[in-house]
């Protein structure tokens, strides 16, 4: 776990590169000034969903689902956290300063006329950010997630069967060794807290079916939030890897329950 705390802040060496076709670069402001590079598209339906990545790298790892988004008529704002490409500040690949990321984005699509209705789609750590931001973002009315777990030990004992010392062990020394070495502290409100809080937010859980602790974390979200929330455990998928392995399933219901909910 120490090491582990370590390679969570180890400074991100990705380069952006240019963005796919019909994206621009632009550039976010957070609360305290940092600024974020992003890459944008205009919807032609009135919906911009924000783009998060995982702690793998920026958003030119998930450029993909950019242009699947796109091409149902989604705006979509992709995101590199801070610390990660271009993005300036200290990176954190557990996502503890990841709601401010989010709120520089709600921000920017706030103030575009163009903009009806704001979504996020994150990918692990991405999907772990919007699931904590939701509460303090009421504007975000529909948010999916591939591969979301948790981000620091308050969420990690949430789960009933986490609750023992010798299973939580290990997470309380890499908290720990992460708030030492960052300076940062445990985000706050923990993403059960959020996602009932966020009571006008709709939600779309998706589980890989080979990752029993994922499947775990998942259900547990999806009961928390009732009707507000669907699951999906992809068969036979690792981490994230739905898209991948059931592209044209992942992409129909990635759409349609943004659809439903922002259009």
């Amino acid at each position: 776990p120490m090491a582990m705390a370590v390679v969570s802040i180890a400074p991100d060496g990705g380069t952006p590169g240019n963005p796919p076709a019909d994206f621009t670069s632009v550039t976010l402001t957070t609360a305290d000034n940092l600024h974020l590079g992003a890459w944008y598209a205009e919807p032609e339906n009135g919906a911009v969903i924000i783009l998060v990545h995982g702690a793998g790298g920026g958003r030119e790892s998930v450029t993909g689902f950019a242009e699947m988004l796109h091409r149902s008529g989604f705006g979509v704002l992709a995101v590199s956290l801070s610390g990660f490409g271009d993005s300036e500040g200290q990176i954190n690949r557990r996502g503890w300063n990841g709601t401010r990321d989010i709120g520089a984005a709600v921000t920017f699509l706030q103030a575009r006329p163009e903009v009806r209705s704001i979504g996020g789609l994150g990918l692990s750590m991405g999907g772990e950010i919007l699931l904590g931001a939701a509460s303090t973002y009421p504007g975000l009315t529909a948010v999916a997630v591939d591969g979301a777990t948790f981000r620091a030990l308050n969420e990690y004992v949430m789960l009933p069967m986490n609750e023992p010392l010798y299973r939580n062990f290990t997470h309380r020394v890499l908290s720990f060794a992460l708030g030492v070495f960052s300076g940062d502290s445990q985000p706050e409100p923990p993403i059960l807290t959020s996602i009932q809080a966020a009571e006008g937010t709709s939600f779309l859980f998706i589980a890989a079916g080979n990752v029993d602790e994922e499947i775990a974390f998942n259900e547990f979200y999806q009961d928390a939030v009732g009707e507000r929330g669907d699951l999906w455990i992809v068969p036979n998928a690792g981490h994230t890897g739905g898209f991948g392995s059931v592209p044209e399933e992942y992409e129909r219901r990635v759409i349609e329950f943004f659809r439903a909910h922002l259009l």
